[in-house]
């Protein structure tokens, strides 16, 4: 196998690698969200079996404090990933530049070693 090729192969893994990074941090922040879904349809389901709104009503659900406070804490984890995401889309597109100019110089190897194997054949026959 030629340098280049390898090169091209460590590229593609370099991306492929970021991309899986991606889509985990896609899976990540859907899940965060969907957990905060449901907290937030619990919260409201006590609320209005205590028929208390006011979080700083003496009286508000305890469970409801805390299920507020978890809510809470996955939207920061949320943002927290949407910022790392951010990130890892930087980094895709500079792996995919990185593969894109191996592709580019080993197609440009190639084409030079069939030229050369070509007047190699010429001079032969």
């Amino acid at each position: 196998m030629k340098p280049r090729e390898n090169l091209v192969r460590l590229k593609q893994f370099q991306a492929n690698e970021k991309r899986r990074q991606l889509a985990q941090l896609d899976m990540m922040i859907a899940e965060f969200d969907r957990m905060a879904n449901e907290l937030e349809m619990q919260i409201g389901a006590e609320e209005k079996k205590a028929g208390i709104t006011d979080i700083n009503h003496f009286a508000y659900p305890t469970f409801a404090k805390a299920a507020r406070l978890r809510r809470d804490n996955l939207k920061n984890s949320q943002h927290d990933l949407m910022e790392q995401r951010k990130t890892a889309e930087t980094l895709l597109a500079e792996a995919e530049a990185e593969l894109s100019k191996a592709e580019m110089l080993e197609s440009r190897d190639a084409r030079m070693r069939d030229a050369e194997g070509e007047g190699r054949s010429a001079m032969i026959g």
